[in-house]
This record gives C-alpha cells, sequence and structure tokens, in this order.
C-alpha cells in the first residue's frame, strides 16, 4: 500500500493473477478496499484491466454495496444497467466542476462514491479530493457558526433552455410524482405559465458522519453558487433569464445571498486541503462521500470515467 499523502488519499497496487478478471479481483478485495476508504477516506486502487466501459462498470458495481439511484441531478448522466452505476456528469470539459459532496443537497445521499478510468485525458482532468474534517477546521469560525446555525439553501430553476430538466432530474414527466417526491423530501415547487419549475430546498452545511459521528462540512454551498460560475456565463444567464432564472444557486440557510467574499473563502480553503493524483487507465478511486469533497478539473482530450453512487443515508445535521 502506497500513501501518496497523509490525508485522504492512499493507493492499493493491484497484482491480480495473469487472466484474472478485474472485477472478479475486485470483489475478491471488496472489503479491504472499503476498509481503506473508511479508514482514509479515499483509496487509488492501480493496476487493474478492466478492459472498457462495460467491464469498469463492473468493477464499480463489485465494489459499491447498495447502489442509489440518481434524483435531482443537476447535469446529465448515462445510466448503465446496474443500480447506482452512471457515466460521469455531462459537463463542459473547459469548465471545472468545483469541490463539493455527491447529491449533498438531496434527502438522501450516497455515503460512498466509486470512479472507474476507461479513457485517461490527455492533460488535466482529475478528481481532486479534499478532507471535509480539515476543511471544517480551517474555515473562517463565524462562517461556520452562521451555515451552521441556518443550513444552506439550493434554489434550482428547470426550464427547457439551460441545463437539465425536471423530467430527467426526476426521473418522471408527471408533474403530481415530482411534487409527491419534493413534498417527501423537503422541497418547495413552484411551477411557471411555461412549464419551468422552480424548487427551494434547505439542508444542513455541516453533518455528522454516520459512522464515527465526526463533524464534515457537506455541502456544495461554493460550486452551485453563481460567483463560482465563469462570468461571461453568469452574465449571459442572468440577461437572458433575470436574477432567479439561473439554473442554480446557493444562499445562507435564511435566504441571504451569498457575496463572492464567502465563495472565494471557501473555495480557497479547499484548495490548501486538495490532493491530486492523474488517472491512469484502469484505475479505481473509491471515496467516502461524507467525509471526503471532491471535485473535476477541467480538462483537454477525451476522458471517460464510470461511476457508482452507493450505500444511500440520510445526512444528519453535526452537533
Amino acid at each position: 500500500m502506497t500513501e501518496l499523502r497523509a490525508h485522504p488519499l492512499v493507493r492499493l497496487d493491484a497484482a491480480p493473477d495473469p487472466g484474472t478478471d478485474a472485477a472478479v479481483w475486485t470483489a475478491r478485495h471488496r472489503a479491504e478496499i472499503r476498509e481503506l476508504a473508511a479508514r482514509h477516506g479515499a483509496v487509488l486502487v492501480r493496476g487493474l484491466d478492466p478492459g472498457g466501459r462495460d467491464g469498469a462498470a463492473a468493477v464499480v458495481s463489485e465494489v459499491l454495496g447498495e447502489g442509489l439511484t440518481e434524483r435531482e441531478g443537476f447535469a446529465p448522466r448515462d445510466p448503465y444497467p446496474a443500480p447506482g452505476v452512471y457515466s460521469s456528469s455531462h459537463w463542459p470539459a473547459d469548465q471545472p466542476m468545483c469541490m463539493h459532496h455527491e447529491l449533498s443537497y438531496a434527502a438522501v445521499a450516497p455515503r460512498l462514491l466509486a470512479f472507474a478510468c476507461v479513457t485517461p485525458p490527455t492533460s488535466g482532468g482529475v478528481t481532486a479530493l479534499a478532507d471535509a474534517r480539515r476543511v471544517l477546521e480551517d474555515l473562517p469560525a463565524a462562517l461556520v457558526e452562521r451555515f451552521e446555525r441556518d443550513g444552506w439553501r439550493l434554489t434550482r430553476h428547470y426550464n427547457p433552455f439551460v441545463g437539465i430538466g425536471w423530467q430527467d432530474a426526476f426521473g418522471s414527466a408527471e408533474r403530481a410524482e415530482v411534487e409527491r417526491y419534493c413534498a417527501t423530501h423537503g422541497i418547495d415547487t413552484d411551477w411557471g405559465p411555461d412549464g419551468a419549475l422552480r424548487t427551494t430546498q434547505t439542508r444542513p452545511a455541516v453533518v455528522a458522519h454516520p459512522d464515527t459521528g465526526e463533524r464534515c462540512w457537506f455541502n456544495q454551498i461554493a460550486f452551485l453558487n453563481e460567483w463560482t460560475m465563469a462570468p461571461e456565463v453568469r452574465e449571459f444567464l442572468t440577461a437572458e433569464f433575470g436574477p432567479e432564472g439561473l439554473p442554480f444557486n446557493t444562499f445562507h440557510g435564511d435566504g441571504t445571498p451569498l457575496d463572492r467574499v464567502t465563495v472565494d473563502a471557501v473555495n480557497e480553503v479547499y484548495e490548501r486541503h486538495t490532493v491530486r493524483e492523474p488517472w491512469q487507465r484502469g484505475d479505481l478511486l473509491v471515496v467516502d462521500n461524507v467525509r471526503t469533497a471532491h471535485s473535476r478539473e477541467p480538462y483537454r482530450g477525451e476522458r471517460e470515467i464510470v461511476v457508482g453512487l452507493g450505500e444511500p443515508f440520510r445526512p444528519r445535521a453535526g452537533g
């Protein structure tokens, strides 16, 4: 085992016998891989040869446990047959996906993530990691206190022109079914005359780790905020749809807008705790989604990563 840095990533060098199927090897070492992810926050398994997309999906499925069907996604994915297994999000290659915890805005989120590399990019495209406990410790105390007291708020505007449609996000074209889902999951809905849907939900920004009880910074406050968008994209969307027409935006839990200084402060702390390891073909990265944030950096060339969302849980505020 190679430790890339004290936290949050260690490397496990796979040495399968010649001809051993990568998914079979993963199944045999599943307990070890998951224990390392739990202990360190993430583990990179290097040396596997899953062959291609189907083999990578099989590897992800073997390590994942109970798969989580994604709802409320903010970018399209391609689903694979195994529960909880998808393509990576279809997001422009030249735009970063800033540090976040997967589905941390949802009432039910995955505890475990798995990423398998089919094709590494020519350059960039790293799935970077940051320890959520260390981030929480390093954030300004006043900032943490307010978010811990009030939570954080996410607004979304589903429309036919920008981002993912509500039918895909909620897995249904029936308004009544979407409204039932939202009512059950603490989401307020507002339908526009043009069929567009606006939603609002407030979630805890600091949660207790479901196994250890440790307090973790667990949210997408900085990633889904207007100040993290490329300036030209934000200006265009605001001009076209108005400030309330942005596809997503985040606020303090009481609805107060976030200023650029606050958003930049969060991203700067993430950067101080970021660990980067370039992808290699066949890599398997398993991440504790509560303890460890992840990002996707801009890249060049083709990039294909199979993603797994597993072990559903209900986040609760950490005290």
